[in-house]
């Protein structure tokens, strides 16, 4: 197919994919809160565009790392830089390009400090931000290599959980996937162990962590409610329970999320 130039005309798909090409390269994130912003700053790989800050804040962040500040009244704060009005800001803003932290080979196979053994973390439709912004805090303390979701039905990189990961989104990769369940193939090929964490699983997850001593283990899970779907579960090696001391219900994510890579980390 040609146009009346005589030139190939491209498939819609194509152009499609190079919108969205685009459209990726142009995204940008506006975090907020003191913490997040004054870890950002200091981040020499994050692209930073604008920072927004009020005069009391400016006065608090400390080192700008060479970035020059745009001042402006705490009553319009808010409207300045177009946050939610619920946003505990702190005043500080900064306006960033999302990280790049490369492929999933490249980011599962390099070494964490620290480590005790080769281990990630793979959610299933986690989409609350605090969510995922406790789990990157988790998996930094703990040591895990990176946080892996799929780009779809799964929290962005946002101000909010940048917030509630409280500095860890800098330096934990948080690494969004096209497809979960064939990144979780991806896994299994680079030798991981793939544990599925479940109220329904028959294997408690201390003794399997035990029986799996040294092994690279992948703990995977799924938002409350819906959990992980059938094709996560399925890809499984193994389905675990965190063992309970009453029948009162279950932990939320990010609480079963340390829990686990405690239990990993220790085994």
């Amino acid at each position: 197919m040609s146009d009346k130039s005589g030139n190939a005309k491209k498939p819609t798909w194509v152009i499609d994919k190079e919108r969205a090409r685009r459209a990726a390269a142009a995204e940008t994130v506006w975090l907020f809160g003191l913490h997040a912003v004054r870890d950002a700053l200091a981040n020499p790989v994050r692209q930073k565009l604008r920072l927004v800050v009020t005069q009391n804040a400016l006065a608090r962040l400390g080192d700008l790392h060479g970035m020059q500040p745009e001042i402006t009244d705490p009553r319009i704060f808010d409207k300045a830089v177009g946050l939610a009005a619920e946003s505990v800001h702190q005043g500080a803003a900064l306006e960033v390009k999302p990280l790049k932290w490369g492929s999933l080979s490249e980011v599962a196979l390099r070494e964490a400090p620290g480590e005790t053994r080769p281990l990630l973390v793979a959610l299933d439709r986690v989409t609350d931000p605090h969510n995922v912004g406790a789990i990157l805090r988790s998996a930094e303390v703990f040591g895990a290599r990176a946080v892996i979701a799929p780009h779809r039905h799964s929290a962005p990189e946002t101000g909010a959980l940048a917030k509630t990961a409280s500095g860890a989104l800098e330096r934990q990769p948080y690494l969004r996937v096209p497809n979960l369940a064939e990144a979780l193939t991806q896994l299994k090929n680079m030798g991981f162990i793939l544990v599925g964490l479940d109220g329904t699983g028959t294997e408690s997850l201390p003794d399997l962590m035990s029986d799996l001593s040294g092994r690279a283990v992948c703990l995977v899970m799924g938002a409350e409610g819906p959990g992980m779907r059938e094709l996560t579960i399925k890809t499984c090696d193994h389905v675990a329970r965190i063992p309970f001391a009453a029948d009162f219900g279950s932990l939320n994510v990010s609480n079963a999320a340390a829990v686990a890579l405690y239990a990993a980390g220790r085994a």
